[in-house]
C-alpha cells in the first residue's frame, strides 16, 4: 500500500496567502522524512480554497528539495494550458527528477480561468479529450505535428525527449482526474489510471473501478496491461489522527468549514451559470466520516477497508485540515510512524 499526502495549499480565514505556500512546502519535505511514498499538488486560480496556480512549477521546487519522495501534480489543469507546454514541463521533472515525477490533469472547472487565459469555454466542455491526446503523443513520440480542431501546426522535434532517462521509464507516469462516467471511460481508452475525488465513498469509488475496466476490455486493451494500470489508481482523501476519533474529527470541524466557505464561495463561473456550493459543515462532517480520520488504529483500518472493497492501493491524503503548521507537521508525523507500520 502507498500512502502520500495531497496539498492543496489553503488559505484558510485569517492567514496570508505565503503562509499557506509555506505549509504546503513543508508538508512535502515532513511527508519525506515520515517515509510517506508520494506528495500531491493541486492547482488552482483566483481563490483561496487553494493559492498554487501551477503544481508543475511547485513539484519543480519540491522534487529539488526531496531525494526519494514521488511528487504528482493533482492536477495540472488542462484545459487552462497548452498541451505541449505542459508536456515540455513534464518532460523536463521526468528526466531532472530520475522518474519521481507523476502528472495528473483534469478538466477542472467552468470558471473564469478559461477567460483570462483565452482558452475559452470549449476547452472545458468539449476539447479535453483532443488535449489529453495531444499530450500523450508530445510525451512518447520523438516528433509531433497536429490538425485537429483545436490544435493544428507544423510538426516538430520534441525536446527534450523523455525516454532519454537512463534507467527509468520511458515518459513519466500520466494519471487522469475522473467525476464522471465519460472520463472514466476517456481514462480507460487511454490506458491511463484514474484519481479518485475525496468527496467520494467506497461503493462510488469501487463502481468507477468496476466501469474502468469494463471500458479497457471494451476498448479491447490487453488484459495483463488494464491489469497493471489498474493497480495505479490513486484515491483522495483526508486524514487527520488524535488519541480520540472525537478529537480528530472536531479538529477538523472546527477548521475546514470555514476555509470551505471562502474558498469555494470565491469560484466565478466563466458564463454566469448558477452554481451550488455544498453545506461546509456537513460536508466537512462527510469527510470525517469516509475518510483515515481518528486514532492511528481507526485511520489504518479504513484505509485497509477501502483498500478491500475498491482494489486501490494508492492514496493522497490531505493532512492540513486543522489549517495549523505545526498540527499539519505532527499529522503527517503520525501518519508515517503510527498508521504506515499498520499496514504492512
Amino acid at each position: 500500500m502507498r500512502v502520500g499526502t495531497f496539498v492543496l495549499a489553503a488559505q484558510f480565514p485569517g492567514q496570508g496567502q505565503g503562509e499557506a505556500l509555506h505549509r504546503a512546502v513543508r508538508t512535502a519535505e515532513v511527508a519525506e522524512e515520515a517515509g510517506l511514498d508520494s506528495v500531491w499538488l493541486a492547482e488552482h486560480h483566483f481563490v483561496p480554497y487553494g493559492v498554487c496556480p501551477s503544481a508543475v512549477t511547485l513539484a519543480a521546487l519540491l522534487l529539488g528539495r526531496t531525494r526519494r519522495l514521488r511528487v504528482g501534480t493533482a492536477v495540472s489543469v488542462l484545459p487552462a494550458v497548452h498541451p505541449v507546454a505542459l508536456g515540455e514541463q513534464a518532460a523536463l521533472l521526468h528526466l531532472t527528477s530520475g522518474g519521481r515525477f507523476t502528472l495528473g490533469v483534469g478538466r477542472g472547472g467552468p470558471w473564469v480561468d478559461l477567460e483570462v487565459f483565452g482558452t475559452g469555454l470549449g476547452a472545458y466542455e468539449r476539447d479535453f479529450p483532443e488535449s489529453l491526446d495531444l499530450l500523450l503523443r508530445w510525451l512518447t513520440e520523438p516528433r509531433v505535428g497536429a490538425s485537429g480542431e483545436r490544435f493544428s501546426f507544423r510538426e516538430v522535434p520534441v525536446v527534450p525527449r523523455p525516454d532519454e532517462l537512463i534507467g527509468g521509464p520511458a515518459a513519466p507516469e500520466v494519471v487522469v482526474a475522473c467525476t464522471s462516467p465519460k472520463g472514466v471511460r476517456l481514462a480507460a481508452e487511454r490506458g491511463l489510471p484514474m484519481l479518485l475525488g475525496m468527496h467520494c465513498g467506497d461503493e462510488e469509488k469501487a463502481e468507477m473501478v468496476a466501469a474502468w475496466a469494463r471500458c479497457a476490455r471494451e476498448a479491447g486493451r490487453d488484459p495483463d496491461e488494464t491489469a497493471r494500470i489498474g493497480a495505479e489508481h490513486v484515491s483522495a482523501g483526508v486524514a487527520q489522527l488524535a488519541d480520540r476519533t472525537a478529537d480528530a474529527a472536531e479538529a477538523l470541524v472546527k477548521a475546514m468549514p470555514g476555509w470551505l466557505r471562502q474558498g469555494l464561495d470565491a469560484h466565478v463561473t466563466v458564463d454566469g451559470r448558477s452554481r451550488t456550493m455544498r453545506d461546509p459543515v456537513a460536508y466537512t462532517e462527510l469527510l470525517a466520516g469516509l475518510h483515515p480520520v481518528g486514532t492511528p488504529r481507526l485511520a489504518a483500518d479504513r484505509l485497509a477497508a477501502t483498500a478491500e472493497r475498491t482494489g486501490i492501493t494508492r492514496f493522497a491524503l490531505l493532512a492540513e485540515g486543522s489549517g495549523d503548521l505545526a498540527a499539519t507537521e505532527e499529522n503527517v508525523r503520525r501518519l508515517g510512524a503510527e498508521v504506515l507500520p499498520l499496514l504492512v
